[in-house]
């Protein structure tokens, strides 16, 4: 199964990780100013100030993503303030870009809720001297220095669908239950979905795409509503962690517990009871803690000369070891990884 090779390495990061929290789910390098640093690049004196903008306070899968990071502050020498809006709306994030500029920070780390609406804003708080690395979701390239992904968006979509299709015998009709219909990441992941059914899979039929805007129970509703409308679903794809859960917990009551497949991006604390209770059989995701701690470490490399954000810099990023610089400024983390019952008891965050 796609991204099993990464088993060794997942395994490891997630014994590492102490995370207390239960896990609910290209560019220029120009930009403003010196980033706070002045000391030629060797980070003696740098502004390792960073502040980390999640699309949303209180989701457990930023939570994660937010120890990660400050894991890696700790082990720079830097400090993490997270901020950000209660509800994952287009414009929402910009107040606190506009604050994070004006309190002199020397960083931003931002999964962006929309990749235009909050470019102004972005590049203001660079002319200001603040790197901005997106993560998780990105912004327009030109509004930010760099991008670390977590995985590529064919991969991301690939083992989603290799999976619905594997669990409803690659025929009947499914439906995908995203995130915000404006979130980058979201919308690129399902592109490549909807390209990879018409080209590989003929005979599944993606019937509807409904948008629980990464809240619970807006989620756990339009489950319902997708099982309502169309009584001959076999399948669903959430390629959110928040959907995911809202979905499963849905499921696992219902009469169509069983009946209907779910798969899509989760963590394992957050699902591991539904995979326990057959309500789910495998989904896939990457270790959010890793993704901010990489976020975190790729800032620092910006803030103090390390690198530039131009391809092929390179830049040492703790744990994980040496990362390069990729076309558009792009920083990958790595693989999609597959659980299911046989491996999620190996995990722990």
């Amino acid at each position: 199964m796609f991204g099993l090779q990464r088993k060794g390495r997942m395994a490891l990061a997630a014994a590492a990780l102490t995370v207390g929290v239960a896990l609910v789910a290209t560019g220029c390098s120009g930009g403003g100013g010196d980033g706070g640093s002045g000391d030629g690049g060797d980070g003696g004196d740098a502004n390792l100030s960073i502040t980390m903008l999640p699309k949303n306070l209180g989701n457990p899968y930023f939570d994660t993503s937010t120890a990660g990071a400050e894991e890696a502050a700790e082990e720079f020498g830097g400090t993490i303030d997270e901020v950000g809006p209660s509800e994952a709306s287009p414009t929402s994030q910009v107040q606190y870009i506009q604050t994070a500029a004006q309190q002199g920070a020397g960083g931003l780390i931002v999964s962006a809720n929309d990749p235009e609406a909050i470019c102004d804003a972005l590049n203001e708080a660079r002319d200001a001297g603040v790197k901005v690395v997106t993560f998780d979701s990105d912004t327009n390239a030109d509004c930010r220095d760099l991008y670390v992904n977590q995985a590529t968006a064919e991969g991301i979509a690939k083992v989603q669908v290799d999976l619905i299709a594997e669990q409803i015998g690659d025929a009947g009709q499914i439906a995908i239950l995203s995130a915000s219909a404006n979130a980058t990441n979201q919308n690129a992941w399902i592109e490549t979905m909807e390209e990879l059914l018409a080209s590989d899979h003929p005979n599944i039929e993606l019937v509807e795409i409904a948008y629980g805007d990464d809240d619970d129970q807006t989620s756990f509703d339009k489950t319902a509503a997708l099982l309502q409308t169309y009584p001959e679903l076999k399948g669903i794809i959430s390629p959110t962690t928040v959907g995911i859960a809202a979905a499963a917990r849905y499921l696992s009551t219902s009469e169509y517990k069983g009946k209907v497949a779910l798969t899509g991006l989760g963590t394992p604390n957050q699902m591991r009871e539904y995979v326990e209770d057959g309500t789910v059989t495998a989904f896939a995701l990457w270790n959010p803690a890793d993704l901010g701690y990489l976020a975190a470490w790729a800032t620092q490399a910006l803030i103090t000369g390390e690198i530039t954000g131009e391809e092929g810099d390179t830049f040492e990023a703790g744990k994980l070891g040496d990362y390069e610089v990729g076309a558009d400024g792009v920083v990958l983390l790595g693989e999609p990884y597959v659980f299911d019952a046989d491996n999620i008891g190996d995990f722990d965050f």
